[in-house]
């Protein structure tokens, strides 16, 4: 049988990105017991530094197993029960899916929208929330799939003055700017791994405060095998076993009563890639992402390229570009991948084939890194015959732009 063999890629997409290379070392090391005392050590060293990612005193800061979807459904999933009104706001793609988990979860949806590549005022949705009074709202930070990043700094007091519960997800801007979850009041959010915290793909943290948990638990449900004199709820249960959050709680408190295995080596990777961001620090991380988005924008802008959507509330981790008459999306983007080793990403639904995503994400930004991407992307896309593109103006002004 043939070796494996992965050729080097430069991933300049919205996620999944390159790796640490101390992660990957960390998850080399060797498999210990789901209950091993040091595993078990590493488990709450985890917790509190998710604590600390999140700028929160939450006690319940944990990992889902599983991708940033498994975290936002187990968020959705314990929280909503079958005729529960959610308010989700849509500005792009992971709108729909909030919308989507919500369904599946009997919720009843009710959507506010803008046109792709705008965000809402608070104060709009603010609004939203007298009228339709939901029990929860569920919102996107950071709307990848159009590079807009929502406003949400008012919403969890909103909703708590209110009585609503606010579930935000965070998995594209997390570590990537600072998100102060007790400053801004929110009851539960959802961060990512494989984007701005550059571990791989696979497991999820989440925070959420005491008022939430408060309400999740009335739905508590501790399956037969395990269960002993905890209190179980016999009709309107959380209808997931794997991604019940108040069994989970169990599994991740002291108490530790067996849920499932945990993957011990996502953990090694979690606790590391956190490590790493938290030595670098939260602000230092999020100005290291500002200032490399910031350079390569007036580059792509110098090449001739339209930057998408409205700037004044871009994330700082995603650069969205109008694709240039003369290149084809999906042509242009596995040339540049199969002939260069770099990748980025196009969009969806309305915008497919209108826009490229570029991520700037992790531990692969830095000056090196972004100076070769745009000397292959810009001299690549002027070699497909697009017109009015100059290359020599827009390395000189990211060259102007790091000296």
């Amino acid at each position: 049988m043939d070796d494996l063999k992965v050729n080097k890629r430069l991933i300049m997409t919205p996620g999944p990105v390159s790796v640490d290379p101390r992660v990957s070392q960390a998850m080399s090391n060797s498999i210990l017991g789901q209950f091993d005392y040091e595993f078990v050590d590493i488990m709450n060293k985890t917790m509190e530094l998710i604590r600390k990612s999140f700028l929160t005193d939450n006690q319940w800061s944990f990992p889902i197993d599983g991708t940033s979807r498994a975290g936002l459904e187990a968020v959705i999933a314990s929280i909503v029960k079958p005729g529960d009104t959610v308010l989700v706001p849509i500005i792009g793609r992971f709108g729909y899916l909030f919308t989507e988990l919500v369904k599946r979860a009997g919720g009843i949806v009710h959507n506010i929208q803008k046109p792709m590549g705008e965000v809402f005022e608070q104060a709009e949705i603010i609004e939203a929330l007298d009228t339709v009074k939901p029990k929860v709202l569920a919102i996107v930070h950071g709307e990848t799939s159009t590079g807009r990043l929502q406003p949400i700094d008012q919403l969890g007091h909103a909703c708590k003055e209110r009585g609503i519960y606010s579930v935000v997800d965070a998995v594209a801007t997390y570590q990537g700017m600072i998100i102060p979850v007790d400053e801004w009041e929110l009851d539960a959010v959802i961060g990512g791994a494989q984007k701005c915290l550059s571990i791989p793909s696979g497991i999820t943290p989440i925070t959420f405060n005491d008022r939430f948990s408060e309400e999740i638990n009335k739905r508590k449900r501790v399956e037969l095998g395990i269960r002993s004199n905890e209190s179980t709820e016999q009709d309107h249960f959380i209808r997931s076993n794997y991604l019940d959050l108040t069994q989970l709680q169990d599994y991740w408190s002291p108490k530790r009563l067996n849920h499932h295995t945990e993957s011990t080596t996502s953990i090694y990777a979690l606790y590391t890639g956190l490590k790493i961001a938290l030595t670098e620090g939260i602000e230092a991380r999020a100005a290291r992402h500002a200032y490399h988005q910031e350079g390569l924008k007036q580059a792509l802008k110098a090449l001739g390229l339209e930057i998408f959507g409205d700037e004044t509330n871009e994330m700082k981790m995603v650069i969205c570009v109008n694709i240039p008459d003369g290149a084809d999306d999906s042509k242009f983007r596995e040339g540049l991948l199969k002939n260069y080793g770099i990748e980025i990403a196009g969009s969806f639904g309305e915008l497919q084939g209108k826009i490229w995503r570029i991520g700037i994400m992790g531990y692969a930004i830095e000056k090196q890194n972004i100076l070769t991407f745009l000397s292959i992307f810009s001299l690549y896309l002027a070699h497909q015959g697009v017109q009015n593109l100059n290359p020599e103006k827009a390395i000189d002004t990211l060259l102007a732009y790091y000296a």
